[in-house]
């Protein structure tokens, strides 16, 4: 008989976190010199906590950067990796545990649904782990498209996603609701998907994903976003999200304690696209949170409301204004290696 598996909540304890770097390559080589910087700041704040593992092109280069803004050298690994983007979160390994023993698994990933080429970022997961990055964790392939940004774990068997994306035809059409659901039971663990059927982001090319939109954190509570502004084309999707999330109970039966995140100023890319801009896409880490800010008038106060859910965790917002411009933030770069994985 099979051993249980479980997918373990952010909050938990980890090991690292993952990072690919951007480069001349990827789509950031317009605003390379404006967006390297953010990494820059991300890796160093991960540093002072916990392990930095790095995909990169050029390791001189970036070790010099990171030296330079007094990054914790001793917790840097960078591995010359060949990658598309820099988009982490979804072409990372997703960790769960069978047993006590970590497990690698290492899902397809198509470029949200075939949007833009992602054939280095697909292989990224096993050249990882064949460079020796994860140690001898064991790594599994599994014949499904996933990413880690469109799902969130509870670490208790509950996952909470969303419709537009874990059932789009562009993911898995050659599966229903119904084996989806058996899928992340398999393979993750899960009794209990918690479906959002509202709630979007104009901009967003992920279609959805979790991370820009609610988050599950520790004593059953979600933080999501909220649009107090009628006359943004946000304001009923995010009512009707909300309305939701006070219908979910947890597996016992309780409502969750939900807290609202503040809604940034729209923001524009320079073909007058609107750009992604979520306070929900913060990464939680050994005693902290890092947390999406946008030289906003509400960056204070989307502080405060995370800082309401991990109340005994530094509060830490880094300005990711030049990510957005690539419709993606903080959480999107990066993937936490739970405890037990690194050597």
């Amino acid at each position: 008989m099979p051993m249980k598996r479980r997918l373990p909540a952010e909050w938990e304890e980890q090991d690292g976190v993952l990072l690919a770097w951007p480069h001349e390559d990827s789509d950031w080589h317009p605003v390379l010199q404006e967006v390297e910087p953010v990494f820059v700041e991300i890796a160093t704040q991960i540093s002072l906590f916990e392990r930095v593992v790095i995909i990169a092109p050029d390791k001189e280069g970036v070790e010099e950067k990171l030296h330079r803004a007094g990054a914790v050298a001793e917790r840097i690994t960078i591995h010359e990796i060949s990658s598309n983007d820099t988009w982490m979160r979804d072409f990372g390994p997703i960790t769960v545990y069978e047993g006590e023993k970590p497990l690698l698994l290492d899902f397809f990933f198509n470029g949200w649904g075939l949007k833009f080429a992602a054939d280095q970022d697909n292989q990224a997961t096993r050249r990882l782990h064949q460079a020796g990055a994860l140690a001898t964790t064991p790594l599994e392939t599994v014949g499904m498209v996933l990413e880690g940004g469109s799902i969130e774990s509870d670490g208790k068997e509950t996952l909470l996603t969303t419709e537009e994306c874990l059932l789009g035809p562009n993911r898995n059409p050659h599966l229903s609701r119904q084996e989806i659901e058996a899928a992340l039971g398999k393979t993750l663990g899960m009794r209990n998907v918690l479906w959002l059927g509202s709630g979007f982001l104009a901009g967003d090319d992920t279609d959805a994903h979790i991370d820009t939109l609610a988050r599950l954190c520790p004593e059953n509570t979600i933080v999501y976003v909220s649009c107090p502004d009628e006359q943004d084309i946000h304001f009923t999707a995010l009512q009707q999200m909300a309305s939701e999330l006070a219908s979910f109970r947890t597996r016992d039966g309780r409502p969750y304690r939900l807290i609202p995140l503040p809604w940034p100023s729209p923001r524009h890319g320079q073909d007058g696209r609107r750009l992604p801009a979520t306070y929900a896409n913060f990464l939680i880490i050994n005693g902290a949170v890092l947390v999406p800010t946008y030289q906003d008038k509400n960056d204070t106060a989307a502080l405060d409301a995370v800082r309401k859910a991990f109340p005994e965790r530094a509060i830490i917002g880094i300005d990711c204004l030049p990510l957005i411009q690539q419709h993606g933030s903080l959480h999107c770069l990066t993937m936490q290696v739970p405890k037990g994985v690194l050597p």
